[in-house]
C-alpha cells in the first residue's frame, strides 16, 4: 500500500518504504511520475487511482530506492549515465538485501517485488529538457555529483523544484561513480544560477520531503568546508561500507 497526499490539483507525494517519496504531476493532457521506489508493492495501480491521463515517468536518477518500479510502465526516461548503476540495482538479489536488518525483512515476500527488467527500453534524459502535460510543464536540469546521470526537475507553474538525492540533506557522495567533491560543488553552483528565481517550494526525496530554499547555497558551504579540512568526519556504516559525515 502506497500513501499519498495531494498538495495541489496538479502535484501529489506518494510515500514508500523507508521514507522515499515519489511525486505526481498532473497536466490537462499527460501525468508524470517522478521516481518510482523501490519496486515492491504494484505503484501503477495507485497511480491509476490519482489519474486517468496517460503517466510517463521520470527518473531523478538509476538507484535502488528511486526507480526499480518503472517496469510496470511504458514510457520511461532516465538519464543514460545511470544505466549501468540501474542494472546493478534491478537485479531481484540487489533489491532483496536491501530489506536485511529492517523491520521489512520478514514481512515482504517474492510475490511483492516487480519483476526486474532492463533499462534498454528506456528513454534518455538531460538538461534542457521539457515536457508539457498541458498547462503543466517539467523542465530538466542536470546535476552530476551523487551519480554521474542525476538530475533536477522544475516545474514552473507550480514554482517548485524536485531536487531528488541531487542536493539534500544526506546526499552521499561515497560511491565510486560519484563525482569529486570540488566537481559536485561547480555542478550546484551551475544549478544555483539556472534555477535562481524561478522557484518558492522544494521538495526531496528522503525524510518528510521539504526542502528549504537556501539547500542549495548551504550545500556548497559543506563542500567548501570539506575541501579546507574544516569538518568534523563522523564514521558511520552503510552497505559495507564506512563514509564519513562531514557536518
Amino acid at each position: 500500500q502506497f500513501n499519498t497526499e495531494k498538495q495541489t490539483d496538479q502535484f501529489t507525494i506518494l510515500y514508500g518504504f523507508f521514507e522515499i517519496m515519489m511525486y505526481l504531476v498532473v497536466g490537462k493532457e499527460k501525468s508524470s511520475l517522478l521516481d518510482t521506489g523501490t519496486g515492491i508493492g504494484c505503484l501503477k495501480a495507485c497511480v491509476q487511482k490519482l489519474t486517468d491521463k496517460p503517466v510517463m515517468v521520470l527518473l531523478t536518477h538509476g538507484h535502488v530506492d528511486h526507480a526499480m518500479g518503472s517496469p510496470e510502465f511504458e514510457e520511461v526516461y532516465m538519464n543514460h549515465n545511470d544505466d549501468y548503476i540501474y542494472k546493478e540495482h534491478c537485479s531481484l538479489e540487489f533489491r532483496k538485501a536491501g530489506l536485511e536488518g529492517t523491520p521489512l525483512e520478514q514481512e515482504v515476500t517474492a510475490a511483492d517485488f516487480i519483476p526486474e527488467a532492463p533499462c534498454g527500453t528506456f528513454r534518455d534524459l538531460k538538461g534542457g529538457d521539457a515536457f508539457d502535460l498541458g498547462g503543466t510543464t517539467i523542465e530538466i536540469y542536470n546535476c552530476t555529483g551523487h551519480t554521474l546521470g542525476s538530475v533536477v526537475m522544475l516545474i514552473p507553474e507550480e514554482r517548485s523544484v524536485l531536487l531528488g538525492d541531487a542536493c539534500n540533506y544526506f546526499t552521499f557522495m561515497f560511491d565510486d561513480y560519484s563525482t569529486t567533491i570540488s566537481e559536485y560543488e561547480e555542478s550546484l553552483k551551475r544549478l544555483s544560477g539556472e534555477l535562481a528565481g524561478k522557484f518558492d517550494t522544494v521538495y526531496l526525496s528522503h525524510g518528510d520531503g521539504n526542502g528549504h530554499k537556501e539547500i542549495m547555497e548551504d550545500v556548497i558551504a559543506v563542500c567548501e568546508a570539506i575541501k579546507a579540512g574544516n569538518t568534523g568526519n563522523i564514521t558511520f556504516y552503510f552497505m559495507g561500507k564506512r563514509p564519513l559525515i562531514p557536518k
